[in-house]
């Protein structure tokens, strides 16, 4: 059994994929399908070792933060580039390291360094950090740093 996230795209699927791939360098087409309907397909691709299943389909659910992809970054390079790649051409900056892309997925980009702070055993600065965040839309990990110190 797998459980892998499955999107649906408002007749964009192929497109989303070929922007996915481009973004996250290890990743690759698995699949595509043609379903009997001709406006229906589906295509399969894994997004850096994530198994993805998107639907080609002339309608579309929005989507909302109840459901995020989640990237976490080693440091404010890859931090900003993922930030910067997901917000292209129509992407929307959110508060706390959250973004929409252009399709309107939902994503977080999240340097491993702010879960560690947010984490610590030491409350007040746990909560320095937290306090810095939410003033934050793209996390920089400079200014969480200072928080983190006091």
């Amino acid at each position: 059994m797998k459980v892998y996230p499955h999107l649906w795209f408002d007749g964009r699927a192929e497109e989303a994929m070929e922007f996915y791939m481009s973004v996250f360098k290890e990743s690759k087409v698995l699949e595509r399908t043609k379903l009997p309907d001709p406006e229906l397909s589906v295509v399969r691709f894994e997004l850096a070792g994530l198994p993805v299943a998107g639907l080609n389909a002339n309608s579309h659910v929005p989507y909302n933060e109840a459901l995020s992809l989640l990237v976490e970054t080693g440091d404010q390079t890859e931090t900003d580039y993922y930030w910067n790649a997901l917000t292209a051409d129509g992407g929307k900056e959110q508060p706390c390291g959250w973004l929409t892309d252009k399709f309107g997925v939902y994503w977080q980009v999240t340097p491993t360094v702010l879960l560690r702070m947010i984490a610590d055993a030491d409350k007040e600065k746990a909560g320095r950090v937290m306090q810095a965040m939410y003033k934050m839309k793209k996390i920089v990990i400079a200014d969480l740093e200072r928080a983190y110190r006091g």
